[in-house]
């Protein structure tokens, strides 16, 4: 896909994105969506073309790194549920609680019956959600491995992308196969009717960003908020006289 036809479509659904947020914030709802996919598949690029207009306040990340010690002790979904949002709010997880499902399973952070376990709670954990109101959506990005590999290596090239790769990318480069039987578990047991999986294609991440944004806005019954005029009221600059500026430590113009 053409830079120009991106960008121009991405700006459209953006703009779609301002007014489902003006929608949920009005009417209090209560919105998740999770980013699911092998590494490299291009989940935070997507998760990044959604919020660049939207308020933090609102639209929110989780993005969550190794447990703690004291979390491996919490009942599993305990360190997600912290996240979940509030009324009027949105929150994006890069990741989730389907690391069970997942890494965890893949690298032997979890116990056998810790997976089974969770393949069996899980779903019973979603429809809890559902059923107070919180609409869920989930998304796998799907990436071939001849793109991954493309992807690994522009990352170990690109100074500015290196910190992106890491010694769990590699293992996961190791393990595809066991990461391809942990997806297809994953889903048989979590694919659920209320619950469904929806598989973006992201080979192509600019065509993956605007087909998961354009599925996201079909997901929720929003409508255009027409905001009331707003009239900027007149500062006397009379009425107050400002120290010199010379005067303050001013940030050097080089450019």
């Amino acid at each position: 896909m053409k830079k120009q036809r991106y960008e121009k479509e991405l700006k459209k659904l953006q703009l779609e994105l301002t007014y489902l947020q003006d929608w949920v914030v009005r009417t209090g709802l209560k919105v998740v969506v999770l980013f699911e996919g092998r590494d490299a598949a291009g989940k935070g690029g997507a998760i990044k073309a959604i919020t660049a207009r939207l308020n933090p306040r609102v639209v929110k990340i989780a993005a969550l790194g190794k447990p703690s010690d004291r979390e491996k002790t919490q009942w599993y979904f305990q360190r997600y549920t912290q996240y979940l949002p509030a009324a009027g709010e949105i929150v994006l997880f890069d990741r989730s609680w389907y690391n069970r499902a997942g890494v965890e399973k893949v690298m032997g952070f979890c116990t056998e019956q810790e997976y089974q376990d969770f393949l069996v709670s899980c779903p019973v954990f979603e429809n809890m959600l559902l059923r107070s109101g919180i609409v869920l959506v989930k998304y796998w990005f799907s990436v071939s491995d001849e793109e991954q590999e493309k992807r690994f290596k522009e990352r170990l090239s690109n100074p500015l992308k290196r910190w992106k790769f890491s010694e769990m990318d590699l293992e996961a480069r190791k393990r595809w196969v066991e990461y391809s039987k942990a997806k297809d578990a994953m889903l048989e047991h979590t694919d659920t009717e209320s619950s469904p999986w929806y598989i973006v294609n992201a080979d192509c991440k600019k065509s993956a960003r605007l087909n998961c944004i354009s599925h996201l806005l079909e997901q929720i019954d929003y409508r255009k908020i027409n905001h009331e005029e707003i009239i900027l009221p007149e500062i006397d600059r009379e009425a107050y006289k400002r120290p010199p500026a010379r005067e303050l430590n001013w940030v050097p113009e080089i450019f």
